[in-house]
């Protein structure tokens, strides 16, 4: 009987790889980038947004929206993640921005409280400068200088030398592929499924 289990359990393995069955963090990479595809203006303003599943206008963002947007194409709202976690754990959130309690407009588009969330919550990887030790579907975050933070989604799409993964992001420029995973020194590396 174990040996008909383990049979009908390898047949199952082969066959889901023989099929080209896509994996979680293939299908983040794939949502990250038909973003790109999207006309986004770079727009740091607040929003008042529904919740959950709120969002600001389609044509602004900031990059916490990318993977805000990218995980809510696989059904992932980080919206109601963060929040949820927040109400239980705020002061296990940083206190940059002299908030009293959390506020659903605000908290998942800041790259410090999606460290903190992804930190609980998902799991860590190691920081490097290697590039292998970076995937399609990891969640980088860097720091850009004076006090400000950065985050983007690493994608299925490799820099022209054939080195490195490419990163979606949008830091200026709107929702864009973009070789630039070690342009910035790296303070957290993530991934994260529900």
């Amino acid at each position: 009987m174990k040996t008909k289990f383990l049979n009908i359990f390898l047949f199952a393995c082969t066959y889901n790889v023989a099929i080209g069955q896509t994996t979680f963090y293939e299908k983040l990479s794939d949502s990250a980038l038909v973003l790109t595809k999207q006309k986004v203006v770079y727009d740091p303003g607040y929003f008042t947004i529904d919740y959950p599943n709120g969002d600001v206008p389609a044509n602004r963002g900031v990059c916490t929206d990318v993977v805000i947007r990218a995980y809510r194409k696989l059904g992932i709202d980080l919206q109601k993640e963060v929040h949820e976690d927040m109400k239980t754990n705020f002061k296990m959130y940083p206190q940059n921005w002299g908030l009293t309690r959390p506020n659903t407009n605000i908290d998942h588009r800041r790259v410090p409280n999606l460290m903190v969330f992804f930190s609980r919550h998902g799991k860590v990887k190691l920081i490097s400068t290697r590039p292998k030790d970076y995937l399609p579907g990891d969640i980088v975050c860097w720091n850009l200088g004076g006090g400000i933070t950065h985050i983007g989604l690493v994608v299925n799409k490799k820099s022209i030398d054939g080195e490195r993964y490419l990163v979606v992001h949008n830091i200026g420029g709107g929702q864009v592929l973009a070789d630039c995973l070690f342009d910035h020194k790296i303070i957290g590396h993530y991934q994260y499924e529900k």
